[in-house]
């Protein structure tokens, strides 16, 4: 028997007592965008999916290709009749047993869908204002770059954005150099040079971010560098925008007293759409 929630019941009806993600967030998540029964960039998403796996010590499946992988989420997302337009959500976890210790290296997964408005990707918001957050640090190490269900410095950083009515926090690392939003990938225009923290800053390795170095480097006069940012560059930049695969491009339009550009934010936005028109 076990208490959930002020009532005795069997501990059988509580699933949540012996699985790793909720007792040691053991687990690793990727998060997907459906359009037209198709994911968007599926093949790093799988990548960065098994590397994450890797990372943790998790034992991979054997019928857990791509093709599989591919074949779980649409048709959990056609059964919903989300198959149009959706986002979708993977979690791999290792099974029961254990304490820190675990009994065993295989893992089960979980799916689930959710509806979204738009195939095409859109600026969310016109107005966007930002600051840094500085309660806690992300570490430079590989654990930062992958996806963990150990978001508790995202969760406390979203919660002083509301209390604090921003749109979003700046997140640095031990060096105290800015690495990433709450949800996404960071970059900064400054003159014709635009940047993004490497991934050895401790940013996570976002799929939307590699499509946006990508297409960047494919704009004639952009200089396109990984390099370190510290919160004073913020002020000197041009433009500043956060980068994930279900939102695409968000400028961001304040940080302080400062107002920024929206001009590569727009460009890469159309060339984004244009791959998700053609996809």
């Amino acid at each position: 028997m076990i208490n959930f929630n002020g009532t005795i019941v069997s501990q059988d009806a509580n699933v949540l007592t012996q699985n790793r993600a909720f007792l040691y967030g053991d687990a690793v998540f990727e998060t997907v965008k459906i359009v037209d029964s198709k994911i968007l960039f599926l093949e790093d998403h799988y990548f960065r999916l098994m590397a994450s796996m890797r990372v943790v010590r998790m034992e991979i499946p054997m019928n857990f290709t791509m093709e599989y992988f591919e074949e779980q989420i649409i048709s959990l997302a056609k059964e919903n009749s989300l198959s149009n337009s959706s986002r979708a959500r993977i979690t791999v976890y290792r099974n029961d047993g254990g304490f820190y210790l675990p009994k065993t290296n295989e893992v089960s997964y979980l799916i689930h869908t959710m509806p979204i408005d738009n195939n095409l990707y859109s600026f969310e918001k016109v107005e966007y204002e930002v600051d840094l957050y500085k309660d806690f640090y992300i570490t430079k190490q590989l654990l930062s770059s992958i996806k963990t269900t150990n978001r508790i410095l995202n969760t406390t950083a979203s919660i002083y954005a509301s209390e604090n009515g921003l749109d979003n926090c700046l997140l640095l690392n031990d060096s105290k150099n800015v690495v990433e939003a709450i949800q996404g990938n960071l970059f900064m225009v400054v003159g014709n040079k635009l940047i993004t923290p490497p991934v050895s800053e401790g940013c996570l390795n976002g799929v939307m971010r590699k499509q946006v170095l990508e297409l960047a480097k494919k704009i004639d006069g952009l200089e396109v560098v990984e390099e370190v940012i510290s919160p004073f560059e913020l002020q000197k930049a041009d433009e500043l925008f956060i980068t994930n695969v279900i939102k695409g491009i968000q400028p961001i339009t304040k940080y302080r007293k400062k107002g920024f550009e929206i001009n590569y934010s727009k460009l890469l936005l159309q060339k984004l759409n244009d791959i998700v028109g053609n996809s």
